[in-house]
């Protein structure tokens, strides 16, 4: 892998930076990044959906009418799933969503995503705001022209600052390199990650 450029706040290149093949340029097996992209979506479900069948529904003990003789169709109980307020056929009930995956598999579906995001990466020396307002934050996105666009902000250590000033913006999301995930990679359009956060990943990852 070629090198990759770490630009400061105002996008200007400070220096290059040779990137661990082993994590960002092996070549990605989408097999397995689409399970583990399956497997968190899936673990964001809750589960608690619920209806009730027509033996759970109050009420319809007895026949509302005689089987023949009245013209209209027999009837057992007035709580059967064609009622209104009657049971529910083959309603959704609790279920745990979550799947398994084993640990070779999710570590290989992470390096395949971070293989693929490598070329939308933007490298930072550095990531800083002076004051928690949005439009601080804002400013800075200008500069590295990631305005409006879905971005990753990817940093070794939360600032709080950082954190106040990037809350309100619907497109920004903040992590630790420590929470990086597919998922987050993935949804991202931009990924903003500082050079410490970089070190860190390589040093967790190798």
């Amino acid at each position: 892998m070629g090198k990759h450029t770490i630009v400061n706040l105002n996008g200007e290149k400070i220096k290059d930076i040779k990137l661990n093949e082993d994590i960002f340029g092996i070549e990605p097996n989408k097999k397995v990044l689409y399970d583990a992209i399956i497997l968190a979506r899936a673990s964001l479900r809750q589960g608690t959906h619920s209806t009730k069948t027509r033996a759970e529904v109050s009420g319809g003990g007895r026949k509302p009418w005689r089987q023949k003789g009245t013209g209209h169709a027999r009837q057992g109980s007035i709580r059967a799933v064609q009622w209104r307020g009657g049971g529910i056929a083959f309603g959704p009930t609790p279920r745990d969503y979550s799947k398994k995956m084993n640990r070779k598999e999710r570590r290989l579906a992470l390096l395949s995503a971070l293989s693929i995001k490598t070329a939308d990466m933007v490298i930072v020396d550095e990531l800083k705001v002076a004051t928690p307002k949005t439009k601080d934050m804002v400013t800075l996105l200008k500069g590295l022209k990631l305005d409006n666009i879905k971005t990753l902000i990817v940093v070794d250590e939360l600032d709080e600052n950082v954190i106040l000033a990037s809350r309100n913006l619907q497109k920004i999301a903040l992590i630790e390199a420590g929470e990086v995930n597919v998922l987050d990679l993935i949804a991202a359009d931009k990924i903003l990650i500082t050079e410490k956060a970089i070190n860190k990943i390589e040093e967790v990852l190798s």
